[in-house]
């Protein structure tokens, strides 16, 4: 397709792997940059393929971000819009699995669906694993194909295990294998006598719990400032504090997720080797991604995601092909989570359904793309699990120069930014006589992106 001498021709369709982190920030790995963590084996993906620098969400929020990856559509399209417990719904999906599966590919899913708690076989799967709900780190239980079992050790590690047994199957197909960790998300803590406590907490596997034991959290400078000119985030809102300094994510909750990141890490250099192994490496596809983003204290956010900030919508993508994709590829195009079926359907030769609102990223694995995307929707949709986001539903429209977030239910709460001067995101240009054109600009643009819905 892209003509390039360097290319080689794919033999067949491609194996397709997609291994999706839960909670894992854009930039939190070392390939992203981060001065702390260690991941050379995720990083190699990037030095053997590609990193989209400017990927994004376009909702951040866990079951509608999953819905988004598997179906290639906004949420307002494929329904998913919150983390309620949508089990029938998320069962008539067509997801980028069943269709390859439909096309002669063996299929499995291993991991947390987290779209209904309801544990059964989705469709579209020849092999299915997972679990109720958020599931637990330690010793899970798993619907296996329709039977459950438990299974002692930790679920980062099981979760690689299973998916490497699988990889080094016999088959004359090619497979497509969606590998969906619960790492990097909190688990509700136990009391002694089984009852909840409420708190939340990350837990290392037991060989990583001293790592990062010294390091010094990295800290943007919106860390711990209060939302100053966000009137939806002024708000008093009962008993909770006032946004600022105080309510920011502590140090060691940080080096916890960095030590739940390390069994990750792990478990792709064991995939890469079973890959490389099964002769199968550079006939497969691999696509790297997280679900949301996550606040670490900027705006005085602590432990959330929701929010149209670039700390939540920015995503980690990464993609190895080496049959069509150069190592080393830096992509500074916009890329969605809403363009992985597409890109994974067109890379196997499969017809990609309408209605798709995302976009293969095949073409720009080779150069720039003309005419390619300069802005995009992004939607949030109200629920009442975290109250300081209640009554919060909004749209909003990014460019790579502006920002512009309505919220459906607060009057006279939007916010506009102007990321190349404010990347921070705070000071709010909503009120801005200067900043009055492109305003009706993205105001514009957003009606016609939520017309094409």
């Amino acid at each position: 397709m892209m003509g390039a001498a360097w290319l080689q021709a794919p033999r067949r369709p491609p194996n397709v792997l997609f291994i999706l982190i839960d909670d894992l920030r854009w930039d939190e790995l070392g390939c992203a940059g981060h001065p702390v963590v260690r991941t050379p084996h995720i990083d190699r993906l990037a030095r053997e393929g590609a990193i989209f620098r400017n990927a994004f969400h376009t909702t951040p929020l866990c079951s509608p971000s999953r819905a988004c990856f598997l179906t290639g559509q906004y949420a307002h399209t494929h329904g998913i819009v919150d983390n309620t417990a949508r089990n029938e719904q998320s069962k008539r999906l067509i997801t980028f699995p069943r269709l390859l599966r439909d096309a002669g590919y063996e299929t499995a899913y291993i991991g947390k669906w987290h779209m209904g708690n309801d544990d059964s076989p989705r469709p579209g799967f020849d092999r299915w694993i997972s679990f109720p709900g958020q599931g637990t780190y330690l010793n899970p239980t798993i619907n296996d194909n329709g039977s459950t079992r438990r299974i002692e050790g930790y679920t980062t590690d099981i979760f690689t295990d299973l998916a490497v047994e699988f990889i080094r199957g016999r088959r004359s197909r090619p497979f497509c294998l969606y590998l969906a960790h619960k790492a990097l998300h909190p688990e509700i803590q136990q009391r002694d006598d089984g009852s909840v406590s409420g708190q939340e907490v990350f837990i290392p596997a037991e060989r990583h719990k001293r790592m990062y034991a010294e390091a010094r959290i990295p800290r943007r400078p919106n860390f711990g400032k209060p939302p100053r000119g966000k009137p939806a985030l002024e708000r008093r809102i009962g008993n909770l504090p006032a946004l600022g300094p105080g309510t920011v994510t502590d140090d060691e909750t940080i080096r916890n997720r960095w030590r739940e990141l390390m069994a990750v890490e792990e478990g792709v250099g064991r995939i890469l080797a079973a890959l490389e192994q099964a002769g199968q490496i550079d006939d497969t596809l691999l696509v790297f991604a997280g679900d949301n983003g996550y606040f670490y204290g900027e705006h005085g956010l602590s432990q959330e995601r929701r929010l149209a900030y670039e700390e939540s919508i920015r995503m980690p993508l990464l993609m190895r092909y080496p049959r069509r994709i150069r190592g080393g590829t830096r992509i500074d195009q916009l890329a969605l989570g809403i363009d992985v079926a597409p890109t994974v359907l067109e890379t196997a030769g499969v017809r990609t359904p309408a209605p798709v609102e995302g976009r293969s990223l095949g073409p720009l694995w080779g150069g720039r793309q003309p005419g390619w995307r300069e802005s995009f929707l992004i939607e949030y949709f109200s629920d009442a699990v975290f109250p300081r986001v209640v009554n919060m539903g909004y749209q909003a429209v990014r460019t790579p120069e502006w920002k512009y977030i309505h919220y459906r239910e607060l009057a006279g709460m939007d916010e506009l930014y102007h990321l190349p001067n404010d990347p921070y995101e705070m000071r709010n240009r909503i009120a801005d006589p200067r900043a009055r054109a492109p305003l009706g600009e993205m105001k514009a643009e957003m009606a016609r992106l939520l017309g094409q819905g």
